[in-house]
């Protein structure tokens, strides 16, 4: 199961916020047992880019030998 701080990677995107399916972002908040999550997206210099409220299903753990991938934001 998802916890707090956990870190997790998005499944769809979301263009209202500027984020793909491949971002990486970090769980802040467990909503209803693991219904939905808030997730914060993080530039790779610290800056803040959203803090969303997430469906479990938009949403996954991060595998075990996973690459994490770089993007320049629009």
């Amino acid at each position: 199961m998802i916890q707090e701080l956990d870190r997790v990677i998005l499944t769809s995107d979301l263009p209202e916020y500027s984020l793909e399916q491949g971002d990486i972002g970090t769980v802040v908040l467990v909503h209803q047992g693991g219904k939905g999550y808030e997730v914060e997206f993080v530039t790779l210099d610290g800056e803040t880019v959203a803090i969303v409220s997430l469906h479990s299903i938009q949403v996954r753990p991060i595998g075990r030998r996973e690459i994490a991938r770089s993007r320049v934001m629009n």
